[in-house]
């Protein structure tokens, strides 16, 4: 006897990153959850708040302005950076039929992540400017773990996102 096509089970993902992506889209969600965390994860949109942190640094503490200067532009250059990659790999973003994604996103392209790459870029070059460094890698996990949570992104996205960061702001 044939199954038909539409009765068949669903197919079991395919790759690690996949059954990661849905592991991070199916634990700990509910409604009040996943507003809370899209709320959340806006914060890292374009590099917004590493670029405002790197901007309050620079008004806030005049005789570091020059290595404020510095680090924001390093957080911006990883963002045009990271861009380019993305323009250049055109991995399209995750696609589970049965769990979409939780957040619109500016492009189609998902490698490497963004908000992991300033987020990682972000927390090395501020806490050398002496901001705490637990909580601002604590702030970038929590973004870059956010793209998983909302379904935008692979985990090897999010990875090569905090890896090209953190490699970006050794300088």
């Amino acid at each position: 006897m044939r199954i038909p096509a539409s009765a068949s089970a669903p197919s079991l993902p395919r790759s690690l990153d996949e059954r990661l992506l849905r592991a991070a889209r199916t634990w700990g969600h509910g409604p009040r959850a996943e507003r809370v965390v899209a709320d959340f994860s806006r914060l890292g949109e374009h590099a917004g708040i590493w670029l405002a942190i790197g901007v309050a640094g620079y008004v806030l503490d005049a005789a570091k302005r020059p290595q404020w200067r510095r680090a924001t532009g390093t957080v911006a250059g990883v963002y045009a950076l990271n861009t380019a990659l993305k323009l250049t790999v055109r991995r399209r973003r995750p696609s589970l039929p049965d769990l979409p994604p939780l957040t619109s996103t500016p492009t189609r392209l998902s490698f490497p992540s963004a908000h992991a790459a300033t987020s990682f870029a972000g927390a090395r070059c501020y806490s050398r400017l002496g901001l705490p460094s637990g909580a601002l890698y604590a702030l970038a996990a929590g973004l870059a773990g956010s793209r998983l949570y909302l379904g935008v992104h692979y985990p090897s996205d999010v990875l090569a996102g905090a890896l090209l960061g953190t490699a970006a702001a050794q300088g």
